[in-house]
């Protein structure tokens, strides 16, 4: 089913940046219809346009191009949709929360263009690489910012520490979108359990030495637990 979510309003045929963005529309709607990026041509998003060819190459150098756009303006939508849900949060780790559901939830709207957005072939210095350093990559490491500052977090290394949640939203959304079939439950559900593990360990490391042996710091951990549980 093709989501209003991503769809623009399509624009009168014209020059600039109108074209542009009906050529995107093309592109995005071919993407969902076949579900894969080499199915998609230049010749047969110009049909869908209603222009020749060339038209396309004033706008965009090559196919590889293209896709790289109609990827970035992915990005952007999922980013409108994280901060969306963010707003009004009570606390920042509400808010970290927030923007983890928002991600997979809005993955798994979208399978054919997350898969394409997420998992394809990108290259250095691509409109993808510029939005994910620029939208939703940003505003989830500003997230992890405040969660330091507010000592919640360990200090650290923000970027790091927010690739490592973005790596588990992205893994969650993957195993969900290409195995439906596994005995997951609820996917909301499951997303929220693993996400708030990963958010709670980052927490965790916060008491403990991460480079002491294993046993002692679960040891710390009951320790903390039993003189919780004595209160």
């Amino acid at each position: 089913m093709k989501p209003d979510t991503i769809k623009r309003r399509r624009a009168p045929r014209g020059a600039g940046e109108q074209l542009r963005d009906e050529i995107l529309d093309a592109t995005t709607d071919l993407l969902l219809e076949t579900g894969h990026a080499k199915d998609v041509s230049i010749r047969s998003v110009a049909q869908r346009v209603g222009v020749t060819p060339p038209s396309i190459y004033l706008h965009f150098a090559d196919k590889d191009a293209l896709l790289d756009a109609v990827c970035a303006r992915y990005f952007e939508k999922l980013d409108e949709e994280m901060q969306s849900v963010a707003a009004g949060q009570p606390s920042t780790i509400e808010v970290l929360r927030a923007q983890g559901l928002a991600y997979v939830r809005f993955a798994m709207k979208t399978p054919q263009l997350y898969r394409i957005a997420t998992m394809g072939e990108s290259r250095p210095g691509s409109d993808v690489d510029v939005a994910l350093n620029s939208s939703a990559f940003v505003h989830l490491r500003h997230t992890v910012e405040q969660l330091m500052a507010e000592r919640i977090y360990p200090p650290g290394d923000a970027t790091a520490a927010a690739l490592e949640l973005m790596t588990v939203a992205h893994g969650v959304a993957a195993m969900l979108i290409s195995k439906p079939y596994l005995p997951w439950g609820d996917a909301e559900d499951f997303t929220d359990r693993v996400l708030a593990a990963v958010c709670l360990g980052h927490i965790t490391l916060g008491v403990i030495d991460r480079d002491a042996p294993a046993q002692a710091s679960v040891a710390k951990l009951k320790g903390l637990l039993d003189v919780e549980h004595s209160r």
